[in-house]
C-alpha cells in the first residue's frame, strides 16, 4: 500500500476512535471484578480485559484498510505475526499498561496506531477511566477530548523559562537511570504516569520530555508516537535519529520523547 494522504488519515479517525472507545468500555466491564492474572513467557502480565479488547478490535481494524497487516500484542503473544516487509501495518495494543489496570489507578490504555514508510502516522490513545482520548494524524493535526466537551486542539509547547517538566513510567522507571541521564537538562518537575500517557501529556503541553531507558515493544508506543508527532514533537533515539518501526522483532531501543 502507498502512504495515504493526509486527507485520508483524517477520514479514518472517526473510526479509530469508535473502536478505541468500544474498546475501553469492554476494558471497563472488567475493572472492578476480580479479575484473573496469568503470565506471558517474558513474565508481562495478561487477562482477559486485555484478550476481550483485543478481539473487538482485530475485525473492525482489518475492514478499515483491507490487506494492511496488523501486528497486536496478545496475537504476536500467541506466536501469530504477520509479515510488514516495508510497507504499511497497524500495531495494537488492547491494553497498554496492565499493571496499572491491575493496580486501578486508572493510568491505562488502548492504543492503535498505523505506521507508514517506517513511522507512525495515525494514532489513538484512548484512557477509559479518566476518561480521556486523543487523535493524531501526521502531520498537524492532534486533538484531545474529554466528556462534555468538542475535541480540542493540542499543541507541544515552548521549554518554559523555570525549567522542564518530564514525564516518567510509573512501572518501569529506574530512578538513578533516569537521574544520570537528566543531569543535562534544566529539569522543574518530574510527572509520574502509566502507559502511554506520558506521549500525551508531552503533546498537550503539560511536559517537556519522556525518557524511556528501558524496553518497550513497538505496540506500546506507536499510537502515542503518531500524537505526539502530530502535536509537533519528536520520538528520537538517544543517538539523535528517528525512532523506526518494523524492527525484526518489534523491540525498540531506549528513545526520548520531546515537544519543541
Amino acid at each position: 500500500m502507498t502512504a495515504l494522504s493526509h486527507a485520508q488519515r483524517l477520514a479514518l479517525l472517526p473510526e479509530l476512535r469508535r473502536l478505541a472507545l468500544e474498546a475501553g468500555a469492554e476494558i471497563m466491564r472488567h475493572y472492578d471484578t476480580n479479575i484473573a492474572v496469568e503470565r506471558k513467557e517474558d513474565r508481562s502480565p495478561v487477562t482477559a480485559a486485555d484478550r476481550a479488547a483485543e478481539a473487538l478490535i482485530l475485525p473492525d481494524l482489518r475492514k478499515l484498510i483491507p490487506g494492511v497487516p496488523i501486528v497486536a500484542e496478545e496475537e504476536a503473544s500467541a506466536g501469530r505475526v504477520p509479515k510488514v516487509g516495508s510497507g504499511s501495518f497497524w500495531l495494537v495494543d488492547p491494553l497498554d499498561g496492565t499493571k496499572e489496570f491491575l493496580a486501578h489507578n486508572g493510568e491505562f490504555t488502548v492504543n492503535i496506531g498505523l505506521i507508514e514508510d517506517g513511522l507512525p502516522t495515525l494514532g489513538v490513545v484512548h484512557a477509559p477511566a479518566l476518561p480521556v482520548t486523543y487523535l493524531g494524524a501526521v502531520p498537524g493535526h492532534a486533538t484531545v477530548e474529554r466528556p462534555g466537551a468538542a475535541p480540542q486542539p493540542i499543541r507541544v509547547r515552548p521549554a518554559p523559562a523555570e525549567g522542564l517538566t518530564v514525564c516518567i513510567s510509573r512501572s518501569h522507571a529506574k530512578k538513578d537511570e533516569v537521574d544520570d541521564f537528566l543531569a543535562g537538562y534544566r529539569v522543574h518537575d518530574l510527572a509520574i504516569a502509566g502507559s502511554s500517557i506520558k506521549f500525551c501529556r508531552v503533546a498537550e503541553g503539560m511536559a517537556d520530555l519522556y525518557p524511556r531507558l528501558g524496553p518497550t515493544m513497538e505496540w506500546d508506543t506507536a499510537a502515542g508516537h503518531a500524537v505526539l508527532a502530530a502535536a509537533g514533537g519528536t520520538v528520537l533515539r538517544l543517538d539523535g535519529t528517528p525512532l523506526r518501526y518494523a524492527k525484526p522483532d518489534f523491540r525498540n531501543v531506549p528513545f526520548l520523547a520531546a515537544g519543541a
